[in-house]
């Protein structure tokens, strides 16, 4: 993947959609992570499709929201316990995984718990619109509500092991275990809330020892949240950074025999400038809107849904304002190009923007007024950049 450039002038024609670094699905993407440990624990139907990966008896995945390899390979002062490991990621390579696109929290759980990618699983953003309403669908909030068994049918990895008479257990916040995102990515098995990350860790190990096979999922949020309020690099951030790699460390320290524990994240994350240079407004600039009925997806990964008719204009128009610094590609484009996996289901093709865009510089399409939160962030994600794209699966086997 190449770097990012941050200068306006040095892309004198507009990008390319097949210049976009597609995530590695199939081979290297979070969506194989569970696939692989569940194949070697003997799951039916499973596919080890992570060839580096070596089968353990009881396996558990610690998935720190919003840690990216770039990130964690730029702090080792404060994180020398995952520094460490650095060189075990992706079963002694030394590689990361690619987060899949979108590499935002919701698309990113999904394709961990359910094994799909976003193609299949059908959280394929931040904000998509509802082919059978009309309206935007808000898939981290899950707003408005909608029937998640309708939205996401397939089963989730954990289901499939619980069935297969694998120990599957969830350990993360309590105020995760009835939300509809956990349900339609994460359940299976048993699911105990713990506010504490100390007791998260001591909680995950105990359920790594309760079955001969099992498959055990813990979570921390934090580093995401430090990273869009205050930036990357911030002391905060780095606070949050230097506490879960102590968390790390306790659960790799309390690993029964014969375990793996694998260390991962949903996606990275960069800080963006607040100046108009970086942050274009969609709310303020009048071409960008012109025909555009719905904008969904968040600042680095739109989805823009064009009135009846226009489709063909957004396109053109949106390549000729931000084809510098995007790659912007047509619903078909993207789909062909496999930025949402190799498969398209069709319940998951009209939330899919008639315009994709996806960031490649350093900068956002922010909405001010029907987006204020988010576009006050400093931190942020979603595009496919190294600096988003790219995790890290970090190794500890007793």
């Amino acid at each position: 993947m190449a770097q990012p450039n941050t200068a306006w002038d040095h892309h004198p024609e507009p990008l390319t959609v097949t210049s976009a670094p597609v995530p590695e699905y199939g081979s290297g993407s979070l969506a194989d992570l569970l696939p692989t440990l569940a194949a070697g624990l003997g799951v039916p139907g499973m596919t080890a499709a992570i060839s580096e990966l070596t089968p353990a008896d009881r396996n558990c995945v610690f998935l720190i929201d919003g840690l990216g390899w770039e990130q964690l390979r730029a702090h080792p002062e404060d994180a020398p316990f995952m520094t460490s490991l650095l060189a075990t990621s992706r079963g002694g390579t030394g590689r990361p995984l690619t987060a899949g696109y979108p590499a935002t929290t919701a698309t990113s759980l999904a394709s961990v718990g359910t094994g799909l990618p976003p193609g299949v699983h059908g959280l394929p953003g931040y904000t998509v619109r509802d082919p059978d309403t009309g309206g935007l669908m808000n898939q981290l909030r899950w707003q408005p509500w909608t029937p998640p068994a309708a939205w996401q049918p397939y089963p989730t990895v954990f289901q499939l092991a619980h069935k297969a008479g694998v120990h599957a257990a969830q350990v993360s916040s309590p105020t995760f275990e009835n939300t509809p995102l956990t349900r339609v990515a994460l359940s299976g098995g048993t699911f105990l809330g713990r506010l504490t990350g100390e007791d998260r860790m001591d909680l995950a190990a105990e359920q790594l020892a309760a079955g001969d096979r099992s498959l055990v999922y813990t979570y921390f949020a934090e580093v995401d949240g430090a990273g869009h309020r205050f930036g990357v690099d911030s002391d905060t951030w780095r606070g949050q950074l230097m506490y879960v790699d102590r968390l790390v460390q306790r659960l790799a320290e309390q690993l029964p025999p014969r375990s793996a524990l694998y260390v991962t994240a949903d996606h990275g994350m960069i800080d963006v400038p607040f100046d108009e240079q970086h942050r274009i407004d969609f709310d303020e600039d009048w071409e960008l809107s012109a025909g555009v009925a719905l904008l969904g997806g968040e600042g680095r990964a739109r989805h823009v849904y064009a009135v009846p008719g226009a489709a063909n204009d957004v396109l053109t128009c949106w390549r000729e304002v931000l084809g510098e610094q995007f790659w912007v590609a047509s619903r078909d484009e993207a789909i062909a190009a496999g930025w949402f996996g190799p498969k398209i289901d069709e319940r998951v093709y009209g939330r899919i923007g008639d315009v994709v865009a996806a960031a490649r510089d350093d900068v956002l399409l922010i909405a001010s007024e029907r987006e204020p939160k988010e576009s006050a962030m400093v931190g942020n994600h979603g595009s496919m950049t190294p600096a988003e794209q790219l995790v890290p699966l970090l190794e500890v086997r007793s």
